[in-house]
């Protein structure tokens, strides 16, 4: 495929055009890619990488019957929505069909971010309050609005990067979080938590407008949250007067597998007041969606404001919403979500039994996180050495994020064509590249013994170790990496470096 400018100029012209804080994957030797298809991504060199991150292109890049609907409703009209189009009514009775009945009323928009911002106004409009608690570590979007209830952005600002009308509450983490897997009951005692932050606040004389929360986190540590604490918080939440958020922009449409939102694996009693949607729903093509109660979204028409989007629910992206829920159900991918997904978590599962490094390994269907630690008991997150292995997956060709509030989770989140050959094959070099860093840092393996008796040393042509380039590596990254304690953070908090979202 013929390319306007060579790799170096591509990225000449970036550095020179576009927004200095519009980072890029693997900035060291970023990657360029010219096409995609299914769960795999091509450079410009032909070279062929396996794609473990993007949900965006949720049933497969370029899916040939998702272009072939947009190539097609494009051949004949796209408008806006004030003009009556068959695509935008039939897509909203097709979205809704998979919700709760009580979810009956959307909101057509174009990305998360807008989506989450329309709900915090749909939220504020219902009663008239302002005070949003939100998750420690969540993330929301990129707009001022949203900024404001994400702590894994405003964190990076320092203590004037809180605004007093958000609050904060704990994130239900079992692994690493207040209330751990040998707690009794941590759904209770999380949604606790919320009860006592809404109590603070009406002291003070705050009024709760919403709870939001992504239904798993997923920039937070691939989070699930303990069945039950959903549905106390709502309580809570419903009582002092306002409504539950439900963030399905990352894990929605079927990616947990038994379910087709993240927020149904709480139980069938729990259902959210506003659902917001995004990555997934076109993949790829930019749009979203809020979904609401039929009184909420009369109260925020008594306003008297008309809502209006340019190009929120033309025809064009309606049609490409209605392929991808068509292609989720032709090919069953929630099935393969749910086997794939089930081979992926006991394929790393066994990894954890043999490598020390695994401190935790969590997820459902398709949406799977690693814990990497130095240390098992003490749980410390090991950051240098996840940023080691996603940077060595590469070089295999292979696409692999980390996350989290210390960047030490390794977290797939796959196209759902994934298959299992896919996930042996990741889990594979996986197993190949910890083995080399415990070898490297002498870390134990799980029958006990250390690494670097088991297996020999590779000498390189320099006639230095292949364990010892390994430890220099991480050095380097440890060296780099930025320092907790900065003036700006206490050194409890998570590492504050910019952060790429995927």
């Amino acid at each position: 495929m013929s390319e306007l400018y060579c790799k170096a100029e591509t990225l000449e012209l970036r550095r020179k055009h576009i927004g200095p804080s519009c980072k890029v994957f693997f900035a060291k030797d970023p990657i360029k890619i010219v096409r995609a298809q299914g769960q795999y991504m091509y450079d410009e060199n032909g070279e062929k990488y396996l794609d473990c991150i993007n949900n965006v292109a949720h049933v497969g890049h370029c899916h040939p019957d998702v272009t072939k609907a947009a190539v097609k409703q494009m051949e004949l009209l796209n408008t806006n929505s004030r003009f009556l189009h068959d695509n935008l009514v039939q897509y909203a009775k097709r979205l809704t069909a998979t919700l709760p009945e009580k979810l009956s009323i959307c909101y057509f928009v174009n990305s998360g971010s807008e989506a989450n911002d329309l709900a915090l106004r749909l939220a504020r409009q219902y009663r008239g309050h302002q005070d949003v608690i939100t998750l420690d570590h969540a993330y929301h979007g990129h707009v001022s609005s949203l900024i404001d209830i994400s702590p894994y952005k405003f964190n990076q600002l320092g203590k004037e990067g809180k605004k007093e009308f958000v609050h904060v509450a704990p994130s239900p983490d079992i692994y690493r979080g207040k209330y751990r897997e040998d707690h009794p009951d941590p759904a209770s005692a999380y949604a606790d938590d919320v009860k006592k932050i809404i109590e603070e606040a009406e002291k003070n004389g705050c009024k709760i407008a919403a709870f939001i929360a992504e239904s798993m986190q997923s920039c937070g540590g691939q989070i699930i949250p303990p069945a039950g604490y959903f549905q106390k918080v709502a309580e809570y939440v419903h009582k002092a007067g306002g409504i539950f958020i439900a963030d399905e922009v990352q894990v929605g449409f079927g990616r947990v597998g038994k379910h087709f939102w993240g927020f149904q694996l709480q139980g069938k009693d729990f259902v959210p007041d506003i659902v917001t949607m995004g990555k997934p729903i076109g993949n790829g093509h930019p749009m979203s969606c809020v979904v609401t109660t039929r009184e909420i979204a009369e109260a925020f028409g008594a306003s008297g404001l008309e809502y209006f989007n340019t190009f929120g629910g033309n025809p064009v992206s309606c049609a490409i919403g209605l392929a991808v829920l068509d292609v989720i159900e032709k090919e069953d991918l929630q099935g393969n979500a749910i086997r794939v997904g089930n081979y992926l978590t006991e394929l790393l599962n066994k990894q954890q039994e043999k490598h020390p490094l695994i401190g935790d390994v969590r997820g459902i269907g398709l949406f799977v996180g690693v814990d990497l630690v130095k240390d098992q008991q003490k749980r410390t997150p090991a950051t240098a050495e996840a940023q080691h292995i996603i940077y060595k997956l590469k070089e295999q060709r292979i696409l692999l994020s980390a996350d989290g509030p210390h960047r030490n989770i390794l977290k797939f989140k796959p196209p759902m064509c994934f298959t299992m050959a896919d996930a042996k094959l990741v889990v594979d070099q996986i197993d190949e590249l910890l083995t080399a860093l415990e070898e490297a840092t002498g870390a134990r393996t799980g029958n006990g013994k250390s690494s670097t008796s088991q297996h020999k040393r590779k000498i390189t042509n320099e006639g230095n170790s292949q364990s010892d380039c390994i430890s220099e590596s991480i050095n380097h990254i440890n060296g780099t990496a930025c320092r907790q304690n900065n003036g700006l953070y206490t050194d409890n908090r998570a590492v504050p470096c910019k952060r790429i979202r995927t």
